[in-house]
């Protein structure tokens, strides 16, 4: 509900004659490409920015890399010399195994929802099929997507989210109609693009929230965080030192 009032007002603050107003469908879509893009700009400089800290500490990362190793290999290497030596022991008794327990059948809910899940991908993956629309090159390129989605959906196992695409594809939402009668869905099939926008905002907020982009955006001059790392990790390579040490 919060949403669609944002929207609303959103759409009723932007320059467009009552006429020309966007359906919220269309306006749903405009935000979720705008959010893509902006989450792909924020990844794409935190990317670069990254790479380039990396190539001023590259001797602290390896090291670092190295001696962590070294300290997992050590601490394994103790474990399985005190296994033996509990073995030696007097008063040893190995561990008695744990009895299987036979696997339960699957609860009925749990075969309808799959059933289920199975129904709503098969009547979505047949409409929006790319095979239907090889000589449509406009339509080809958007039912390969599309299917690309509901693939990635339907082995999520997300049944909300496979009801919510089922809903948005066979209400026109994705311009590809269906053909003969179409199917009677519980939904305006806005209720998928809702909970996109929503995932994008979640994403958005944790390109925007991760340290090295806060350090890319708010530092005066941003490479000076590198002596902020060398500092952390000559700082780790001394008590990973300390801690490999052999006698």
């Amino acid at each position: 509900m919060k949403i669609r009032i944002q929207l609303q007002v959103e759409i009723m603050s932007d320059n467009y004659f009552p006429s020309e107003l966007p359906s919220q469908v269309q306006f749903l879509k405009i935000r979720i490409d705008a959010l893509r893009l902006e989450i792909n700009d924020i990844i794409q400089k935190t990317s670069d920015f990254e790479n380039l800290l990396r190539a001023r500490i590259e001797d602290e990362l390896i090291e670092e890399q190295e001696l962590s190793l070294l300290y997992k290999q050590q601490k394994k290497a103790k474990k399985e010399k005190r296994q033996v030596q509990k073995k030696l022991g007097k008063n040893y008794q190995e561990p008695t195994s744990l009895q299987s327990t036979k696997r339960t059948p699957l609860a009925e809910k749990n075969t309808k929802e799959h059933l289920l899940k199975k129904r709503l991908y098969r009547e979505a993956m047949l409409h929006v099929h790319p095979d239907k629309f090889s000589m449509q090159k406009d339509k080809l390129d958007l039912a390969t997507e599309i299917t690309a989605q509901l693939i990635e959906i339907y082995q999520s196992g997300d049944l909300k989210t496979l009801k919510a695409y089922h809903s948005h594809i066979f209400n026109g939402n994705t311009t590809l109609q269906p053909l003969g009668k179409p199917i009677q869905t519980n939904s305006s099939g806005l209720e998928f693009l809702q909970m996109e926008l929503n995932k994008l905002l979640e994403e958005l907020a944790l390109a925007q929230n991760r340290h090295t982009y806060k350090v890319l955006i708010e530092y005066e001059n941003p490479m000076a965080f590198v002596d902020e790392l060398k500092s952390y990790y000559s700082d780790r390579i001394s008590k990973l030192r300390k801690r490999t040490r052999t006698k």
